[in-house]
């Protein structure tokens, strides 16, 4: 046995022997996050741009783009959010999940102590100094950093525990942290959406045989050069809910959806797909499959402006899979992704606990074998992530 291996089982066993249930555990969502009214729109879009991990340019450089950006967008994501009440609801939707996970991972079948949960999102309020203040008020023994994005992304979850990290380093917050960097194949999240796409693909059936879309953000190819898993885990996702769904000869695809900017993004485009389904006279089911809440790229690009597009190019019937929010299959997907984090070494990993990611997927977090990528500290795990 090598030395990584006996102290991977030595940490393992210490684990163990923690009494879970005389700790308080503090499951830190990690989310988007939206503007909550018309004049956040700006300030929320400046933050976006403004983040090294979605425009990769030199600080001075991004700070000039990002006021560029947020002011010629802003127009636009106003109309947006003004068709939503006048901001974004995925604030709403996060606190929901937060709810029933803190509701699940309290019951008895666990058999841990105190839980709560926080919600830490990444371009507005709550953003992550709030959250770690909140987190630290409240004095856990142990952390869990919990995504709200199924699919790891350097410019998501890797952007999400960067700035996670510095503001707990700011204000000395030094807790045992687990970050669970992704579970793009966990089976009660794809249950959970081939339910929802089979219930779908039912009613759209009635118009012919339907043509499953499965719509997710796009990101630059470039960041998928440079080694992101992104792309790689959402094929991923999909294949398992097409092989859940256990449908014969099934006519699907995968599509990219709100491009922004000049440069080449994932093809193909979600928009044109659909339009390719009117020009087959196919019915659609489109899929946020990287999506568990609803927001503004789901109820208003895939169900209005694409909706539109659909009714433009012909297409027989258009069926757009609701995200799967709290439904229980997947809160309780997420409270065993918890429990199990519990059980290793505190650091970063994936729901399974090792590397899912094929090697060639550099900036996958999950860099070295199981017993050396988790470090036995908060301080310096994140590396991979950077």
């Amino acid at each position: 046995m090598s030395l990584d291996q006996s102290n991977s089982l030595e940490t393992q066993n210490a684990m163990q022997d923690i009494d879970f249930s005389k700790e308080r555990i503090a499951v830190v969502l990690l989310q988007y996050g939206g503007p909550d009214d018309q004049d956040s729109v700006q300030p929320f879009l400046f933050n976006l741009f403004n983040d090294p991990y979605i425009v990769e340019a030199p600080g001075p450089v991004r700070y000039a783009l990002a006021h560029f950006l947020s002011r010629w967008r802003a127009p636009t994501a106003k109309k947006i959010y003004a068709e939503m009440g006048g901001g974004s609801t995925i604030l709403g939707y996060t606190k929901s999940q937060a709810e029933e996970l803190q509701d699940v991972l309290s019951s008895d079948q666990f058999g841990l102590g105190e839980v709560k949960t926080f919600i830490s999102m990444r371009y507005w309020h709550p953003m992550s100094d709030e959250a770690v203040r909140q987190v630290q008020d409240w004095q856990p023994d142990r952390i869990v950093l919990l995504p709200l994005y199924p699919q790891y992304a350097r410019a998501t979850t890797g952007s999400s525990y960067r700035v996670w990290q510095a503001a707990a380093e700011k204000i000395g917050l030094e807790v045992p942290t687990h970050l669970i960097c992704c579970y793009p194949d966990e089976p009660g999240f794809i249950q959970g959406m081939a339910r929802l796409t089979n219930d779908a693909y039912e009613r759209a059936s009635k118009a012919g045989k339907p043509r499953i879309l499965f719509s997710a953000h796009g990101l630059p190819v470039a960041m998928i050069r440079k080694g992101d898993p992104y792309q790689a885990q959402i094929e991923q996702s999909c294949h398992l809910v097409m092989k859940e769904m256990g449908l014969k000869d099934a006519d699907w695809r995968i599509c990219f959806q709100s491009k922004v900017g000049p440069l080449k993004w994932l093809e193909p485009d979600t928009e044109k797909e659909i339009e390719q389904a009117g020009h087959d006279k196919v019915p659609v089911v489109l899929v946020p499959i990287a999506f568990v809440s609803e927001h503004s790229e789901t109820l208003v690009e895939l169900d209005e402006e694409y909706g539109e597009v659909a009714e433009a190019a012909g297409v027989p019937a258009y069926e757009r899979v609701p995200t799967i929010n709290a439904r229980m299959t997947y809160i309780d997907a997420l409270a065993e992704q918890v429990r199990a984090s519990l059980n290793r070494r505190t650091g970063v990993s994936s729901y399974k606990g090792s590397r899912i990611c094929s090697g060639d997927r550099s900036r996958c977090p999950c860099q070295l074998e199981p017993a050396a990528s988790m470090a036995p500290a908060v301080q310096g795990w994140g590396e991979n992530l950077q």
